[in-house]
């Protein structure tokens, strides 16, 4: 008896390989981000069929077998004019890859989201309004995600509308090293409102700029108001650094009232390029000498010369590699990935 205990120990403490496989596979919303990945991976996207029927439903099917694997959805939840799918388009998209993902028996469902669409409407301004945000991070769940990677999110709050672990990530390092290496004089960075002072605070002391803040009064979506600057910019580069670029009409406005507080030029930074409406021509009339954005978002054709685009595939493959070996995420930026 005592020898069957013994065997039957030794069996108990032997360790398992389960063979970890990790799968990476792409939406519509910016397969060239995810393309970026997969080859500095070292693997190829996962064949998958993804198409829109004529009455506007969306249809998925993976085409090989992802049994007990680790699959990596990449599918900002954005529009994407050269594919044809709009924004909500891309959500859907994505739901269905996860729930087809679920039902095919993968090990791990991770949705790569590093726009996280309806992060805006993250509260109510007003009465009767719902709490988008919060009904996106619901169906992710319900649709049998495991985690989500995400960048930047325009409210760090927004991680608490989840019950499964969020992978923040944050594009600042990026773009304070492309601003550090441009070697500009006498360089402010802007907060372009009270609500960004943070982020704007963190910006400054890694490329060791004064910090200066613009009154903004946004009395309804989409539009906003500028009142003035609250800081020395007169003779100065001021480098306005705010988390997205949506019509580009609150960035132009936010420009002029720099420039005629007497500074010398005026750069822009920002994660996300959303570029809708009439983001471009507000972009090209603007008082801009560059806008950096990174690729989180596909930047549609005809934009303006002046617009720097930095990829951030190396970040992303960088924390997928981690979450697959499950080692620490927030190590690759020191801790410092809760900016807001």
């Amino acid at each position: 008896m005592s020898a069957i205990d013994t065997r039957t120990e030794s069996r108990a403490s032997l360790p398992i390989d389960y063979n970890k496989r990790l799968m990476l596979f792409s939406g519509r919303a910016n397969p060239h981000l995810a393309s970026d990945i997969a080859e500095k991976l070292g693997v190829d996207l996962g064949p998958v069929t993804l198409k829109t029927f004529s009455n506007g439903e969306v249809y998925c099917r993976y085409e090989e077998s992802i049994r007990g694997a680790d699959v990596f959805i990449v599918q900002s939840t954005c529009g994407n004019p050269q594919t044809g799918v709009t924004a909500n388009d891309s959500l859907m998209e994505l739901l269905f890859m996860i729930d087809a993902a679920v039902g095919a028996s993968a090990h791990r469902v991770i949705a790569v989201t590093p726009w996280f669409g309806y992060s805006r409407q993250d509260k109510k301004s007003a009465p009767r309004e719902p709490i988008s945000a919060r009904l996106v991070a619901r169906m992710l769940e319900a649709a049998g995600a495991d985690r989500v990677l995400t960048m930047d999110l325009h409210a760090g709050q927004i991680q608490g509308f989840f019950q499964k672990p969020v992978d923040h990530m944050t594009a600042l390092f990026m773009l304070t090293q492309y601003f550090s290496d441009l070697a500009l004089p006498d360089l402010v960075v802007v907060a372009p409102d009270a609500g960004r002072v943070k982020l704007n605070k963190k910006f400054a002391s890694k490329v060791g700029a004064e910090l200066a803040i613009l009154d903004k009064e946004r009395p309804a979506q989409q539009v906003a108001e500028i009142g003035y600057v609250i800081g020395d910019v007169r003779g100065k580069t001021a480098v306005i650094v705010d988390d997205m670029i949506d019509t580009a009409g609150t960035l132009k406005a936010a420009a002029k009232t720099v420039k005629e507080e007497g500074a010398a030029k005026v750069y822009a930074a920002a994660t996300h390029a959303v570029f809708s409406g009439n983001a471009f021509e507000n972009l090209r009339t603007s008082d801009l000498e560059q806008i950096v954005v990174t690729d989180t978002i596909p930047v549609r054709p005809g934009g303006p010369e002046n617009v720097r685009v930095l990829p951030c595939a190396d970040l992303l493959t960088d924390s997928i590699r981690r979450i697959f070996v499950d080692d620490s995420v927030s190590e690759v930026f020191g801790g410092e990935n809760q900016l807001f």
